[in-house]
């Protein structure tokens, strides 16, 4: 189940790392519509009716398959409960590091509700309103609405929630936003039980959320400086609140503040991303960082009857076309940073996504994962649940849609330094430059990956279980995080360093008929102690091969050199000068190298908690790092490493 994954692997659950690059200040919905322009545009609380209410409304919309799938879904709900969660498990984050417990509980209670209230809709029959006055009731009554993760917040400080003085982080946003559709879905059989219920949600709402978030100064938020970067909370929350405002709150200059707040806030989002659209995140973030970009324009457009409006702007194209850019096959993305190798983007936002924005590779790729994805796996997925309400309302179109997808076989953003490119011969390569203060970030400046015929051969391993150490001190003990455990050199003993100035200079790129050249700088990722002068790492491929230049200048001998592969395949080393990988498909990739390296392989073990999220990620194969160390000091040379198809099999 989708909802367990997220849960296990908490590649959902983030702590804000704000960058302090500059941003752009466009603000292009402020520019489209200002607060008296919102004012003029905006519905009423009453009018907004962006979604089916009744039963014969749902059936106009959803096939009858999918309508009863939902009602059987909610059928197996009834047999469970809405558990309370002990003030014990709260702490488990605090004294062990463990966030699973909880949001365990917390996780099934609302996505339990859900089914519940759209079941309830669909059908009509009022068999599943006691159960949904239960959860209700069972989530209002909750200390907290987020995650216990998230309560560093709180003036009081992590453990128990602070009832005092509610904070809003990404799921008691979300948790707002599932009230508000309950009251709106079905408010009026509320009302035939108790007025108190619909009552006691604006209640809870408008005290943990709309309250708070007009005097609050939060990191996500950039602390009010509105130069700040923003990561993906900022349009995750706006989503959810927006949500929530547009439904439940009537009173009309509360109305316009509230979405002047939201449209400020993703502005400030939108600031902090390139002409070029990418991801720093990540395809994972994506669905998380623009892709919410989408459900708060989808919301501004539907209160505004069209009004709002910035679709026709590049930007908001290429944060679209980013998803599809950074695909190499099946479910496999170029992952970075706290990305997974393994993606399932919504099919149906996607596919809306290119038709809003007239990207037809970005429709047809919607398509294409509609036709590869099995749709009850579309239904429920946890969260952004307008934005599942819009998907559902468009599944009859995409399925509709003929449209035939193909990868693109270049990739350059300039803004991450992200370059990939697709070779004739069934070879993938990307790598990337940027800098260890990205959001999300693993100290992997110059990193590379290889896949053959959408097998992965050299891999980024990706991220693994969050816990307590994932965004704390500790983040890079993790070894995941760091370079050594990355395709990149440890230098002299040392790894690449954390923050904004470990970065690449000197990134140069260029495609032509030939072959694709990316070079970079990589020495300034590293500590001054290695003696570094020059690191430079040219990427080459022709419609053959692949090719990895190391450059090398050093103020005195390199007393010790090591260059790690991480891989997933069963690798022979047995050959000097030459490293055989063997695919879980029978695709046999060579990396032939130079020099004087002594060359050992090792299974790392997984049995720590954060490790587990790579077994899950990875289909239990093992991961296996490949060491090349150099035998005898360095002082000035190259290094030199070529990769080519020795045996085609198949998958792609």
């Amino acid at each position: 189940m989708i909802v367990c994954r997220s849960v296990m692997s908490f590649a959902l659950l983030v702590l804000p790392i704000l960058a302090t690059t500059q941003i752009a200040h466009r603000n292009l919905l402020q520019k489209d519509c200002s607060s008296s322009c919102i004012a003029q545009a905006l519905v009423t609380q009453a009018s907004f009716r962006p979604f089916p209410q009744t039963p014969e409304a749902w059936k106009k919309v959803l096939p009858d398959t999918i309508r009863q799938h939902l009602v059987r879904n909610a059928e197996s709900a009834l047999t469970e409960n809405f558990p309370n969660i002990p003030a014990s498990v709260t702490l488990d984050f605090v004294r062990n590091a463990n966030r699973t417990r909880y949001e365990t509980i917390a996780f099934g209670k609302r996505n339990r509700l859900w089914t519940l209230v759209l079941a309830e809709s669909i059908e009509g029959k009022k068999r599943f309103a006691d159960a949904i006055v239960d959860g209700i009731w069972s989530i209002c009554e909750e200390s907290f609405w987020g995650a216990s993760a998230h309560l560093f917040i709180q003036k009081s400080g992590s453990g128990l929630p602070d009832v005092e003085h509610p904070i809003v982080d990404l799921f008691a946003a979300e948790t707002a936003a599932n009230l508000a559709l309950a009251d709106y879905f079905i408010g009026y059989e509320f009302d035939s039980i108790s007025p108190l219920i619909r009552r006691r949600i604006y209640y809870e709402v408008n005290r943990r959320i709309f309250i708070p978030l007009q005097s609050a100064a939060y990191d996500w938020m950039g602390r009010g400086n509105t130069s700040a970067k923003l990561n993906n909370w900022a349009p995750w929350i706006m989503s959810n609140y927006l949500t929530a405002v547009l439904l439940l709150e009537k009173d009309p200059s509360k109305r316009i503040q509230y979405v002047s707040k939201a449209i400020q806030l993703t502005d400030q989002y939108i600031n902090g991303i390139g002409e070029d659209g990418a991801c720093e995140e990540g395809p994972h973030y994506w669905s998380f960082g623009p892709a919410c970009v989408l459900d708060v324009l989808d919301l501004l457009g539907s209160t505004t009857n069209g009004r709002v409006n910035i679709y026709n702007q590049k930007i908001i194209g290429n944060m679209g076309a980013y998803i599809y850019r950074t695909h190499i096959s099946g479910n496999y993305f170029v992952d970075v940073g706290d990305s997974h190798p393994e993606e399932n983007p919504e099919s149906v936002m996607v596919w809306r996504f290119g038709k809003i924005v007239a990207d037809t590779n970005l429709s047809s790729f919607g398509a294409w994962l509609f036709n590869h994805q099995d749709v009850s796996s579309l239904l429920n997925q946890g969260f952004h649940r307008s934005r599942e309400l819009f998907d559902l309302m468009n599944l009859k179109a995409v399925s509709q849609d003929q449209q035939v997808f193909q990868d693109n076989t270049e990739l350059w953003l300039p803004n991450v330094q992200l370059m990939a490119t697709r070779l004739s011969n069934g070879m993938f390569v990307a790598a990337h430059g940027g800098n260890n203060g990205e959001s999300h970030n693993h100290n992997d400046v110059g990193d590379f990956i290889v896949y053959a015929n959408g097998d992965p051969v050299i891999i980024d391993v990706g991220s693994g279980t969050y816990t307590a150490k994932t965004f704390s001190r500790e983040r890079y003990d993790l070894w995941f995080n760091t370079s050594a455990y990355h395709n990149l050199p440890t230098i002299n003993g040392r790894q690449q360093e954390e923050g904004k100035l470990f970065a690449a200079d000197h990134v140069f790129y260029n495609k032509d008929k030939e072959r694709t050249i990316l070079m970079m700088n990589i020495a300034k990722a590293y500590p001054a102690i290695t003696g570094l002068t020059a690191w430079k790492r040219t990427i080459t491929t022709d419609q053959e091969k692949i090719s990895i230049t190391d450059s090398i200048g050093s103020v005195k001998p390199l007393a010790s050199l090591t260059q790690s592969f991480m891989t997933t395949c069963t690798a022979d080393i047995s050959e000097p000068g030459k490293i055989l990988f063997t695919t879980a498909h029978g695709n046999k990739v060579a990396l032939q190298y130079e020099d004087d390296w002594q060359v050992t392989k090792e299974i790392i073990p997984l049995s720590s908690e954060e490790e587990q999220g790579l077994k899950l990620t990875w289909h239990d194969q093992p991961i296996i790092r490949i060491l090349l160390t150099h035998r005898s000091p360095i002082t000035s040379m190259r290094l030199r490493y070529m990769i080519t198809p020795e045996t085609r099999a198949g998958r792609q």
